[in-house]
């Protein structure tokens, strides 16, 4: 299935495409500036939790990997899935949200190619911060 939202995106290439939307390896963003881009235009971002990972294996690895541990308890989750739990588990979620806004570092962009679809997808992945790094009154690393 075409996917026509991001098809009509400028941009002849994946990289060209997603820096309109202010998407970059290295660049740090708000995730709910991530989930937004991801229901728009169908674009698959995951979180992954440890940065060595990153650097050894591929989504797709990750994926077959973790396949059969439950979503919640992966080292990675779509970014979705990350959010919807938050709010579920914590009312005041979306509040913190607006005074702490949670930024995820882009680390990885890739393209994937849809069965029946000659239009490459992108596959972003984030690297969410450490714990620390989100309580805003936690002390400042030594």
């Amino acid at each position: 299935m075409e996917n026509d939202v991001w098809d009509r995106l400028p941009g002849k290439t994946l990289q060209e495409k997603l820096a309109l939307l202010g998407i970059e390896i290295g660049r740090m963003m708000d995730i709910r500036d991530l989930d937004a881009a991801g229901c728009k235009y169908g674009i698959d971002i995951f979180l992954l939790f440890e940065k060595d990972l990153i650097c050894t294996r591929t989504m797709g690895q990750l994926e077959e990997e973790y396949r059969h541990v439950p979503e919640y308890e992966r080292p990675y989750i779509r970014v979705g899935s990350f959010l919807r739990f938050a709010r579920e588990n914590d009312p005041t979620f979306a509040r913190t949200l607006e005074e702490f806004p949670l930024m995820v570092e882009i680390a990885t962009i890739a393209g994937t190619h849809q069965p029946g679809s000659a239009t490459e997808m992108p596959v972003i992945i984030g690297l969410m911060p450490f714990l620390d790094e989100l309580d805003p009154d936690a002390p400042a690393p030594q």
